[in-house]
């Protein structure tokens, strides 16, 4: 089969904050010749990133392609809160999967930074990297009897997850909310240096990086996969993963996702007693709703206002007004501190009707395999689909790949 791959969009806008972090920059190759290798990777940004190391760590022979610089599309406006917890509450996500699925994506989410924890050790990526508690705040979509009930869900199926009534949440965090769910297994990290690293890591298994160089058709056929690139170059594949984030490929159904905006900040440095107990992540169960964490250079990184925008025109004129939102929001949750924004920027992100990401092999293209991360969960989802892919590429099928197609 022929088949076209996406164009070129602006997949973020602002100023970033990872985009100044140190060591991640990843040397590559500017000059492609024709070649055969057994997986291309398209994509050097964190998906790829994290699939290239996997399937390295395997064995395999691996090429990753990006139109791009490595760790230079989406991966930069990530706020990379690192969560177990899936957008769609466990309770919810029963309603509309059935209950055994619901459970076993929650379980396998966990897993899922289980893995990037052990991949980060194994190759010593150095990425700021700190496990911390979660906690969800009660707001207009959940209130405190319905956290009360997704805490104990959780805990029923074995997963860290408490629940703080109004006094507990108060004298522990400080915040004045009817309710909140604590839960740990989950982490903060440089999302940029993350990617970096684990490319830097594949590349002295083995792997190599050409960029930039831009795919411009694809001949899927049961035997190989030829790329044909923008210069009329030819890459011959035996298989090839799409990791092209928000570009997504026209062969992903468009019921899976929608493309909407989101917008973030980062502040100041601010003096260490000014952060909330523990640096816990936190976010609200509220529509727009608010999510933040702290920075190792002891910053607030603030993200949300979620909206359902596709124009990066639109997206990027909005962030002023978007800014000066979060700015308020955050000054009335931690209310007495010096905040002021160093950083502000915008990005686009797939959000899918169950909150789970779409990874799988793709319909009537023998030997592809396409990912997209959903909702707040981006990178934890990568993870996942770099096990689902690594069994993928030695002809096996993951136990839970039902739940991602």
């Amino acid at each position: 089969m022929k088949a076209k791959t996406s164009p070129p969009k602006q997949l973020r806008g602002g100023a970033p904050l990872w985009a100044d972090s140190p060591r991640i920059s990843v040397r590559h190759h500017t000059k492609l010749e024709p070649l055969t290798c057994e997986i291309v990777i398209v994509g050097a940004g964190i998906s790829g990133a994290i699939a290239a190391l996997m399937l390295t760590e395997n064995g395999h022979d691996v090429v990753v392609l990006d139109r791009r610089a490595p760790v230079t599309g989406s991966t930069l406006a990530s706020t990379a809160m690192i969560q177990y917890e899936i957008d769609t509450p466990l309770s919810e996500l029963a309603d509309k999967i059935g209950a055994r699925k619901a459970e076993r994506a929650y379980r396998r989410a966990f897993q899922g930074n289980v893995s990037l924890r052990k991949l980060a050790e194994r190759h010593d990526i150095a990425c700021a990297l700190k496990d911390r508690d979660a906690l969800l705040l009660a707001g207009n979509e959940m209130g405190a009897r319905a956290l009360h009930a997704e805490a104990d869900y959780r805990a029923r199926i074995g997963l860290p997850a408490t629940f703080l009534n109004q006094a507990d949440l108060r004298e522990r965090f400080g915040f004045d909310r009817t309710g909140a769910i604590l839960s740990s297994g989950n982490a903060e990290l440089n999302p940029a240096q993350y990617a970096a690293g684990a490319l830097r890591a594949a590349q002295a298994l083995g792997a190599r990086i050409y960029s930039p160089h831009d795919v411009k058709d694809i001949v899927a056929s049961d035997k190989h996969v030829a790329l044909r690139m923008t210069t009329g170059m030819a890459v011959i594949a035996q298989k090839v993963v799409f990791a092209t984030g928000y570009e997504t490929l026209p062969q992903i159904p468009k019921q899976k996702y929608d493309i909407v905006s989101t917008w973030a900040i980062a502040t100041k440095p601010l003096p260490p007693d000014a952060f909330w107990p523990t640096r816990c992540l936190v976010w609200e169960a509220s529509d727009p709703y608010l999510y933040m964490r702290a920075t190792a250079d002891n910053r607030i990184v603030v993200g949300g206002e979620d909206a359902d925008v596709s124009s990066p025109e639109k997206r990027d004129a909005a962030t002023g007004r978007k800014s000066q939102r979060l700015l308020a929001k955050l000054q009335k949750l931690l209310p007495g501190r010096d905040l002021k924004i160093d950083y502000a920027w915008s990005g686009a992100f797939a959000d899918s009707p169950t909150g789970l990401p779409y990874l799988a092999p793709l319909d009537h293209m023998p030997n592809c395999f396409a990912l997209l991360g959903c909702g707040g969960n981006g990178i934890t989802f990568s993870a996942i689909a770099g096990e689902l892919i690594t069994a993928w590429a030695a002809g096996r099928r993951d136990p839970d790949a039902d739940l991602f197609e």
